[in-house]
This record gives structure tokens, C-alpha cells and sequence, in this order.
């Protein structure tokens, strides 16, 4: 993803994109570099990954800003704005609200989106699992002390 907001940023001349393009576009999929040009604007080069992070993370900026305009509970505006999480507790859906706030601002300060993006995915594939009734059945662990695949133990 991103770089940390306090490391330096790389940056390349247009020439190098010719002359060393196989470099430039290996550090661009670490990692955003702007490229200077000496008749135009700027540029910066990334990774598709890169781009599509950074559209998710306006996209949740743009929900939480929604969010904080309205009346009512912050948990209940929140799942109107993400209606699976109804498919949580009332508690669950109190922890899910905060963990999303929570990872955004770590996202924004930080400039890493794969933070809040995680959250909301984690949050969301949960939600989606509890609507399809798992969890319900006591999970059943294997063992990593027995040499046989087939043993099974159930734990508390």
C-alpha cells in the first residue's frame, strides 16, 4: 500500500521512465512515485491496488462524514449507512461503529487504507456469516498435539 506519512516520498524524472522503466514500475507497485517533467504538470505513478485503496478509504470518509450529519444513535446511523450490520447484536453493532471510526482515523492519519478497508471488510464478512446462521453449531477444533487428521476435540 502506502507509504508512512513521514517517510520520504520517491520521486523519478520522466526520462528515467524510458530509459529505466522496469525499475520505475517495480517501485511504483510498492509504493506511489511521482514523476516530474520539465514541460507539464507532475504526475504520480501507482499501482491499480494503490488507487482502488485510496478510493475505498474517500468512499468510507465520505459515509462517516454522512454519517455524523444526521440525528439520532451513532450506531443506528451507522447501519443505516450499512445495513449489514443489522445482522449483529445491538453490542456487536456498538463495537463494529467504533472499530470502524477507530481504523479510519488510524487510515487517515497514517495514510494506509488497507486499516479502515480491513475493518470493514472483517466487520462485514462477519455480519454476512452471522446472517447465514454460522456460529451457531459449537465449533469443533483439531488438536495440533495428535498426528492423526482424523481426531477431533472439541474445546469450550
Amino acid at each position: 500500500m502506502t507509504i508512512a506519512a513521514d517517510s520520504p516520498k520517491a520521486t523519478r524524472r520522466s526520462s528515467d521512465l524510458s530509459k529505466h522503466s522496469a525499475e520505475v514500475f517495480a517501485e511504483a507497485e510498492d509504493h506511489p512515485v511521482t514523476v516530474t517533467r520539465r514541460d507539464g504538470e507532475t504526475l504520480v505513478l501507482m499501482s491499480q491496488r494503490e488507487a482502488d485503496a485510496r478510493a475505498e478509504l474517500l468512499h468510507i470518509a465520505a459515509t462517516l462524514i454522512s454519517v455524523t450529519l444526521e440525528d439520532g444513535p451513532l450506531t443506528e446511523r451507522m447501519a443505516s449507512r450499512y445495513p449489514w450490520m443489522y445482522a449483529l447484536s445491538a453490542q456487536d453493532r456498538e463495537q463494529c461503529a467504533r472499530d470502524l471510526i477507530d481504523a479510519a482515523r488510524a487510515s487517515f492519519s497514517t495514510q494506509q487504507p488497507h486499516l479502515a478497508i480491513a475493518q470493514l471488510t472483517s466487520w462485514r464478512e462477519t455480519a454476512t456469516a452471522i446472517a447465514a446462521g454460522l456460529g451457531t453449531q459449537p465449533v469443533e477444533w483439531l488438536d495440533e498435539d495428535y498426528d492423526s487428521a482424523d481426531t477431533v476435540v472439541e474445546r469450550p
